[in-house]
């Protein structure tokens, strides 16, 4: 018996823990969604008669679906590039600093630690119309700050919190990359008389693309299904459905509209759309990558 036979089924044994809790815990329950989509159930899941394609028919021609599509697609996107955005201009100035660096680079991580609701409650203080700090300096450039009754502030507040949430990872990954990145590129680019802002866009981004990449994919699964605890906590999908995304529709319908087969369908086209996105990702953006 040979070495590699002796040991073939260590690495199997290694991983069998995290592979039984991903079974368990998203496996199963998304077997469990695809086959309830196509059933009928009560209120109290005592009883079930097997519907087809119904239900999907019925959130295909609901219009609250498609007001919440377009709410996702706008939320999305604000919050993944928004996010990238921020966190690649914070780890470009913390990689520039000298003194107090890991201060700097703590204080900045720090954010990712807090759970989506906290984060959600932090901001919803900040910007309450009657005690919130933020919405009080608003009142007093003339801003008239609700959200309770603006459906576009409400929108912009779950943004921003979504977006103050995620960057921390961003920073992470973003100030990794810059520090991997040879200095004798930056200082021969310099030599050729390349400045600051053309040194950042012609050698640091591109060699950063491979990054950029992998946060791109990370934070569109992030807008798209971390971000309900967040939401709930601040508008809970208010006003109007301003705020209700396709996930928060999935649990609007399902847990408290009691429509189990229609939540189910929900979720099991939520699951396709992130499948094509992530597909379309590696199909197309994946080319301008350079590794």
């Amino acid at each position: 018996m040979t070495h590699f036979q002796r040991y073939r089924f260590t690495p199997w044994l290694l991983m069998a823990p995290q592979l039984i809790i991903v079974g368990v815990f998203f496996f199963w329950p998304a077997l469990q969604a695809v086959e309830q989509a196509f059933y009928v159930e009560d209120a109290f899941g005592l009883s079930r008669q097997f519907a087809g394609l119904a239900n999907f028919v019925a959130v295909l021609q609901e219009p609250d679906y498609y007001q919440a599509l377009g709410t996702t697609v706008v939320f999305s996107l604000s919050v993944a590039l928004g996010a990238m955005a921020i966190a690649l201009l914070l780890a470009v100035q913390a990689d520039r600093v000298l003194k107090g660096a890991n201060a700097y680079k703590t204080l900045l991580i720090w954010p990712y630690a807090v759970a989506p609701a906290v984060a959600g409650v932090l901001w919803l203080f900040l910007f309450d119309p009657t005690l919130g700090l933020v919405s009080a300096a608003l009142k007093a450039l003339g801003v008239d700050w609700n959200h309770n009754l603006d459906g576009s502030q409400a929108l912009l507040l779950v943004i921003l919190a979504s977006i103050w949430k995620q960057m921390s990872y961003n920073f992470v990954f973003f100030l990794a990359g810059l520090q991997a990145i040879p200095k004798s590129l930056l200082e021969a680019a310099a030599i050729d008389g390349a400045g600051p802002w053309r040194r950042f866009w012609t050698v640091t981004f591109p060699l950063l693309s491979p990054t950029s990449f992998f946060l791109l994919v990370m934070n569109s699964v992030y807008a798209f299904f971390e971000t309900f605890g967040t939401i709930d906590t601040v508008t809970g999908g208010g006003p109007g459905g301003a705020t209700t995304t396709l996930v928060y529709k999935v649990y609007q319908d399902g847990f408290i509209g009691q429509d189990l087969g229609a939540s189910a369908a929900q979720s099991v086209l939520l699951m396709i759309l992130v499948g094509l996105l992530t597909l379309i990702q590696f199909r197309f953006v994946e080319r301008r990558v350079q590794y």
